[in-house]
């Protein structure tokens, strides 16, 4: 069964001071519930494609799973708009774990910022990354742009990149920025990709969420044409990731860890 991610819509449109009738294209939302051991976990809401790769890079970000060695199975039921899995492990659900937030301190240096138990647990300092050229980093988004269709289609869901430094391995799309980065993760975690040679590159905002989800794939450059938020760069700061935003028109911004952007323009 193949979910539609395109509707056609009458709208009316308002231009050059007159009022006309056209059809628009509109992006589709859709719920995928996901059960765990019989368990609810969660409703998603998401662009309904690549769905596998969205439960198990969710699930990974969760905690819940580390490989797909620890999936026994799952089975996705795209009509009703739900996700069945299967741990070789049985899984409980623990409120204490998934879902409350607190105050840490972030790497022992003495500040403090908001988390969810998760992902202190989760989100590691990178102490390996690849080094990247200004060349690189401008056709590394400049690839995910011409590569984003549905965002030329319709203006409405954000794009993201798994990349080396000179090659955009694949592009995933989502209403929410936060599902196109799970969808990279349950790719990178399907195929096994060893994460200190890759990069993200993202159509959207660098939240502090965005940021955490980086951090736990273990990738340590993220690259984004729009802005960082101060938590998230914070953040970056005491993970030790690489935060480049407004990557547009041959230019950006380096806002932590500068060392790992090389000054030469190679592409």
């Amino acid at each position: 069964m193949d979910l539609p991610v395109i509707i056609r819509r009458k709208v009316q449109r308002y231009e050059n001071e007159t009022f006309s009738e056209r059809e628009a294209n509109v992006v589709t939302e859709y719920a995928l519930t996901v059960y765990i051991d019989g368990q609810e976990f969660v409703t998603l809401v998401c662009t309904p494609t690549d769905l596998e790769d969205l439960v198990i890079g969710f699930l990974a970000s969760e905690g819940v799973l580390t490989s797909c060695e620890e999936i026994r199975s799952l089975t996705i039921s795209e009509e009703d708009g739900v996700a069945y899995v299967r741990l070789a492990t049985p899984f409980v659900i623990d409120p204490q774990m998934f879902g409350k937030r607190y105050i840490a301190s972030c790497c022992g240096k003495g500040r403090q910022s908001f988390y969810f138990y998760q992902d202190a647990a989760l989100a590691k300092p990178i102490a390996v990354a690849p080094q990247i050229t200004p060349g690189q980093i401008v056709s590394l988004i400049d690839r995910m742009q011409r590569a984003s269709n549905l965002f030329h289609a319709t203006g409405g869901v954000h794009n993201a990149s798994l990349c080396t430094v000179d090659k955009v391995l694949l592009s995933r799309f989502d209403i929410g920025r936060h599902n196109a980065l799970d969808k990279l993760y349950g790719y990178q975690i399907r195929e096994n990709l060893a994460s200190d040679k890759l990069v993200i590159a993202f159509s959207g905002r660098i939240s502090s969420e965005v940021l955490l989800k980086v951090a736990k794939m273990g990738i340590g450059i993220v690259l984004s044409k729009s802005a960082p938020t101060a938590l998230a760069l914070q953040i970056a700061d005491d993970l030790q990731l690489t935060t480049v935003g407004f990557v547009r028109k041959g230019a950006f911004s380096v806002y932590t860890h500068p060392e790992r952007v090389r000054r030469e323009w190679a592409e």
